[in-house]
């Protein structure tokens, strides 16, 4: 039997469109822009939702993920996030972190990918603490309930280090900056289509 943790009081600790199911899973998904949460949380899962930005809704993910020792595995599915990119910006988070001083993450190909209320340790601990399932653009439930069983099943167990906890600070500016960001993408993505031959 693996050794598990419990998570601390409160958990989870930022606030977000998420599902909760057994927070002793090592299992978390996000469903990027899709809302199929249910069909990871039926099948075992401690933490699913949807994650929509590369930069705030990835700092929230991850605030969520690490503070739980028991999850090990992350599972990227659902429709990749058009304009924002956001599956390709947490698999490209995972691999190669963040740019020290400008805090973009590297090879992101998102528009705004920056991590900017994230300690570097929060950064390695999420590479380290999980194993990243990238099953981006998959909707298929059972597809995705198999992963998320086979994951279970091969669980290594609470993560030996301490727990780490972490805020993220979101400021009324953060959050009209955001809005403002996201109204310019929806738009731009207008205007492409409008513009693109059919």
């Amino acid at each position: 039997m693996v050794e598990k943790k419990s998570p601390p009081e409160g958990w989870p600790l930022v606030n977000g469109d998420y599902m909760i199911g057994d927070p002793q899973s090592p299992v978390a998904g996000a469903t990027l822009a899709s809302h199929i949460e249910n069909v990871l949380i039926d099948a075992g899962a401690a933490i699913a939702g949807p994650c929509k930005t590369e930069n705030l809704g990835v700092e929230k993910m991850m605030a969520n993920i690490i503070s739980n020792p028991n999850i090990r595995f992350l599972i990227l599915c659902g429709s990749e996030v058009q304009g924002h990119v956001t599956g390709q910006s947490i698999v490209a988070l995972h691999e190669n972190g963040v740019d020290p001083e400008k805090r973009k993450i590297i090879g992101a190909t998102g528009a705004i990918p920056f991590i900017e209320n994230i300690p570097d340790e929060a950064i390695e601990r999420f590479q380290v603490q999980l194993e990243l399932i990238n099953m981006i653009d998959t909707e298929d439930p059972d597809l995705i309930q198999a992963k998320v069983k086979e994951c279970i099943e091969s669980d290594p167990g609470a993560v030996e280090e301490e727990t780490m906890i972490f805020d993220v600070e979101e400021s009324e500016e953060t959050e009209e900056y955001q809005e403002k960001i996201e109204e310019k993408l929806k738009d731009f993505v207008r205007i492409l289509l409008k513009n693109c031959p059919t």
